[in-house]
Parts: structure tokens; C-alpha cells; sequence
């Protein structure tokens, strides 16, 4: 039995419980999803978390009672007859194709379904589930429409991987990067820009040590950077395919002249104008823009989460245009280049391949072509790999890097995407070694994936202990007296000047109370300076994780902090 089955039962359940609990509850829609199962209901009272139990309670009372799930095809005439009060499920019913839909009863239940489910309630461990919380979900995701009351619940197959499950949730909990970011001081979130974060002054420096360490990288291996426009006129994006494909989630502006612009939300459409601008030889390919502008895309409001969910954030993006006969040792290049960002984070990854989705732009042709390339070139990178069909951007099919973090969550953050249709669109071309007109393949790519996003998951694959390299505040120097102060500014003057970002906390607080509050802020390295330091011009080394590692000459530190950062360990 598939988990995913039993998790869409659970979901049939919980609504048969509520109704029974509840009686006059409109129902909304009721999946399975990633861990577990979620309802939609229209409640004629709010309902509280405490309540939680109490319907817990009730679904392993429906669970033990053997329930069957019975399975039926009507007419539409008929399906609007037993929903006639359920005007959720009448709108979906006039939703629907053909004249017939299929509906599942469990029990008293009744649910506009295609299925598949448990042939009954016994094939369910009532031990391996639990109901987590409640959120406010509007009808179909639309502003417009009535907020619902959604109850989320978690399902596994055995006890033992429920467990397991709440224990590594309760882990995240404590790693969470809204907690961290906001300990540390790294950025803010506020209501006045929802999903656009403030970064702080201590955020800018990660944010920026990052975006260096691309820069350096990408220009050794022939990338050169370029910026774009932040707004657009909708033709652009007509030619690029996304207004027809990506437009409900672009922010979009009209002027008073009556000219409709899109604030970009992708900077494919912008690559593809500068290889356009002038004419192009095959001699001038593999040709690399790289681009970190922001980019802004309409999230709904209830789907915004941290710096996970964003609506204002920078890619570390690239569109490579090269011949067909360079797919392959392009890909080797861009995989190499993952392998090595991931390498410095200490970051396992895996690949999974997307294809065609049911709504696509260009020929089957070119995009069974694409799709064969990309497996040829997995099956050769000898990286585990999975597939997801229908995954693919609306232009190529991609590979997404899947990366596991200290806890065994899976992220996915780069993608790397194989383009023969856009290159078409804006009719783009170089000329071969014979004089010929050719149409370049684009490769669209990021490695981070959004900045926001890759520094929220760094935050709790770390648990805030940055790597030195990017740490805001590298060193703390603590004095262990007032006769100590003065020889602890001039320890940070030095540290300064071999451009070290550090910090002497002269304040008038125990020596333990400072530690304490530094290993709180994840500080790499503690400095305490007395008076054996002061005369030997040394320094007491207390490294994060640790602890004190003894009397260090300060300039032994010095060469071997400049070390570890330039070898970003």
C-alpha cells in the first residue's frame, strides 16, 4: 500500500470526523501531501489548536470501527444532488470534465473524489498519525474568495517513522532561521513588504561573502556578469513565453501613457535581448551571462514563510548559449562548479530530472531530444538521480540539485535547465564555420538557487554557526580586567588591519557572562586576553564548538584564521 494512499485517506477521515463533531461544516478539498494530508473546512465557529485532540481522538474511534471506503461513478446531475448543500463541491463539479465524476463514502462521509484509497480503515496504523495544526486557507488560493479553516496532519506507515518524523520536526523547531536570523541580527521580515526582507547590517555581510565568492569563481571559469532592467513591457514576455505560462506570478504595472510592464520575475527574457544586440559566431560560443539582480514574483500571501517563501529575492543566475554539440561538456562544467559551492558547505545533493509538463512551449521533438541529453548526462555523472515526470520548466526539461541537510531534510535549491524553444522565440542565431545561420541552445542555471532561500536553509543546516569565511563578526577579544582593555583594542586594531571583521567587548560584564553571550551569537572565535597574553603578545583561543584551546602567539592566530577563511573550511 502506498503511503500516499493512506495519507489521502487520513484526509477522508479527519473530514468525517469534523462533520461528525461539527455538524454543518462545508468541505473544501482534502490531498495528501509531502509527510502527510491536509482538509479545508468552512466552519460555522473558529476552531482553536486545543481542539486538535478531540478530533484526533475521534478519526482513531472511525479507524478501529472497520469502515469501508466505497467507491462510486454518477452522473453530474446526480453528484449536485448529494452536494446540494456543499457549495464548495458544486463549484468543483462544474469544474469537471465529462458527464460523470467519481465519489468516495466512508461511512456517513460522502467526497467528491478520484481516489485512490485504503479498501478500508483497518489498512491504517492509528499509532502513525497525528493532527499538527490549524491555518487559515483561502478557497482556491484567491484573496477573493472565503478564508477556510485547514487542518494539517502528519502519517506514516509504522510508529517507529512517526517518531522519528516529530523528533526531527522538534529539532527544526529549535533550529528554525526566523530565530536565528533575528537572534543574530541578520535580517527582519515586517508587514509593510510582505515576503521582502530587510537585511541588516550584519545579513549584508553573509549576503555579500557569498555573492564574492560567486563572482570570483564564475569569473575564472568565463562568466561575465551583466544587469538588466527591473521592468519590462509585456512583449518582452509575450516573446518569452511567459505571459501566457508564468503571468499569475509576476507583479505587474501600468503606467498612465496606458503601457503594461511586468516587474521581472526571471532573467531569461533579459539574457536572450543582450545575445541579441549584436551578431554572434559559433567562435564566440559557449557564451556566459551571469546576472544577480533582484527578481520579484507574486507568492500568495498565505504561502509566504520566512526566507523560504519569498516575493523579493536575487539568484545567482546564468544563461549560457552554446551549440548543440556542446550540451554535454557545458553540463560537465556547471555540475563541477555545484559540486564544489556544495563541497564548501559540507552539503550532500542529489539530482532529479524534470520533464515535460502538460503545459509546454515548442515541439516534442526538440523536448524528447532535451530529456534524452540530460539522462544521458546523469547516467555519466554517476550521481543518484530520480525522476519527476511533468517537472520541467514550461520551456526544457532541468535538473534540480536535491540537497540533504543536517538533519536528513531534502531542499531543492540549483536547477540547471536545457532550452531549444526560447532561443526560437526571439529568433536568435550565430553563424557556423561554414557561413550558416544556426539557433544557439540556452542553458538557464543558478547553483544557490535564491540567495534568501539558500541563506535560510545555511542557517539551520548550520544551526547559526556559520562558517568563518561568512561569519558577520569573526572574533570577539575580551578582556579578563580594566587593565586588560587597552591590550584587547589594540589585539582587534591588528586583527582590523589583516581585514578580519572582530569586535572588543571592553563593556563592564563578567568575563563568562561575554562567552556565554558569544557563544549565543555563534562567534567562531573568542579571544580572552590577561595579563600572561599581554606579556607574551598572545592570545587565549576559545573556538566555537570547542571550547578553549589554549595560549596562542597572535600571530600564529592571525595566519591561521587568514588560513581556514581562504581555504573556506
Amino acid at each position: 500500500m502506498k503511503i500516499e494512499t493512506i495519507r489521502h485517506s487520513l484526509s477522508h477521515i479527519l473530514a468525517t470526523s469534523v462533520q461528525e463533531l461539527y455538524p454543518g461544516v462545508k468541505f473544501g478539498i482534502g490531498p495528501a501531501i509531502e509527510n502527510g494530508f491536509y482538509y479545508d473546512f468552512d466552519l460555522k465557529r473558529s476552531l482553536a489548536p486545543s481542539g486538535l485532540p478531540k478530533i484526533e481522538k475521534k478519526m482513531k474511534e472511525l479507524i478501529k470501527k472497520d469502515i469501508k471506503f466505497k467507491k462510486k461513478i454518477v452522473s453530474r446531475k446526480e453528484a449536485k444532488k448529494i452536494f446540494k448543500k456543499q457549495p464548495y463541491k458544486l463549484e468543483l463539479i462544474d469544474k469537471l470534465p465529462g458527464k460523470e465524476v467519481t465519489i468516495y463514502e466512508t461511512g456517513l462521509f460522502i467526497d467528491l473524489c478520484r481516489g485512490p484509497h485504503v479498501k478500508s480503515t483497518k489498512e491504517i496504523n492509528a499509532d502513525a498519525f497525528k493532527l499538527t495544526k490549524i491555518a487559515g486557507a483561502y478557497w482556491r488560493g484567491s484573496e477573493k474568495n472565503p478564508m477556510l479553516t485547514r487542518i494539517y496532519g502528519i502519517a506514516f506507515k509504522t510508529k517507529k517513522e512517526i517518531d522519528e518524523h516529530l523528533k526531527i520536526e522538534e529539532e527544526a523547531e529549535k533550529r528554525d532561521h526566523r530565530k536565528i536570523g533575528q537572534r543574530q541580527e541578520l535580517f527582519l521580515l515586517h508587514e509593510t513588504a510582505p515576503g521582502m526582507p530587510y537585511w541588516l547590517p550584519k545579513g549584508v555581510i553573509v549576503y555579500q561573502e557569498l555573492i564574492n565568492f560567486w563572482r570570483r569563481e564564475h569569473k575564472k571559469r568565463g562568466y561575465q556578469e551583466v544587469i538588466t532592467p527591473l521592468l519590462n513591457k509585456k512583449g518582452l514576455y509575450q516573446t518569452s513565453g511567459h505571459w501566457k505560462h508564468y503571468k499569475e506570478h509576476m507583479f505587474i504595472a501600468k503606467t498612465e501613457e496606458k503601457e503594461t510592464y511586468g516587474v521581472k520575475a526571471m532573467n531569461c527574457p533579459n539574457a536572450m535581448i543582450i545575445y541579441k544586440s549584436k551578431p554572434r559566431s559559433y567562435k564566440e560560443l559557449p557564451l556566459r551571462f551571469s546576472d544577480i539582480d533582484p527578481i520579484h514574483r507574486y507568492e500568495r500571501s498565505g504561502t509566504l514563510y520566512g526566507l523560504f517563501r519569498v516575493r523579493e529575492f536575487r539568484q545567482d543566475d546564468a544563461h549560457i548559449f552554446i551549440t548543440e554539440d556542446q550540451i554535454k561538456e557545458e553540463y560537465k562544467n556547471i555540475l563541477e562548479i555545484a559540486d564544489y559551492f556544495y563541497s564548501i558547505f559540507n552539503i550532500e545533493y542529489s539530482f532529479r530530472l524534470g520533464t515535460r509538463p502538460e503545459k509546454f512551449m515548442g515541439d516534442i521533438e526538440n523536448w524528447n531530444k532535451a530529456e534524452k541529453k540530460l539522462k544521458e548526462i546523469l547516467e555519466e555523472s554517476g550521481k543518484k538521480y530520480v525522476i519527476l515526470e511533468g517537472d520541467g520548466a514550461f520551456y526544457g526539461p532541468k535538473i534540480d540539485i536535491l540537497m540533504k541537510d543536517a538533519i536528513g531534510r531534502e531542499w531543492q535549491m540549483g536547477t540547471i535547465q536545457l532550452d531549444f524553444q526560447m532561443p526560437k522565440n526571439f529568433d536568435l542565431s550565430y553563424t557556423d564555420a561554414k557561413g550558416r545561420k544556426k539557433t544557439p541552445v540556452t542553458i538557464h542555471r543558478v547553483i544557490y538557487g535564491a540567495l534568501e532561500r539558500f541563506i535560510g536553509i545555511l542557517l539551520e543546516h548550520s544551526n547559526g554557526s556559520l562558517p568563518v569565511w561568512i561569519a558577520p563578526l569573526q572574533v570577539w577579544v575580551i578582556p579578563v580586567g580594566s587593565d586588560h582593555r587597552k591590550y584587547a583594542q589594540e589585539v582587534a586594531s591588528q586583527l582590523e588591519k589583516e581585514d578580519l571583521r572582530v569586535k572588543a567587548k571592553i563593556e563592564a560584564e563578567t568575563v563568562s557572562k561575554k562567552i556565554r553571550a558569544g557563544e549565543i551569537q555563534k562567534i567562531p572565535y573568542i579571544l580572552v586576553v590577561g595579563d600572561k597574553e599581554m606579556e607574551k603578545k598572545s592570545v587565549r583561543v576559545r573556538k566555537r564548538k570547542r571550547g578553549d584551546i589554549g595560549m596562542v602567539k597572535l600571530e600564529k592566530f592571525i595566519n591561521q584564521i587568514k588560513k581556514e577563511i581562504e581555504e573556506k573550511k
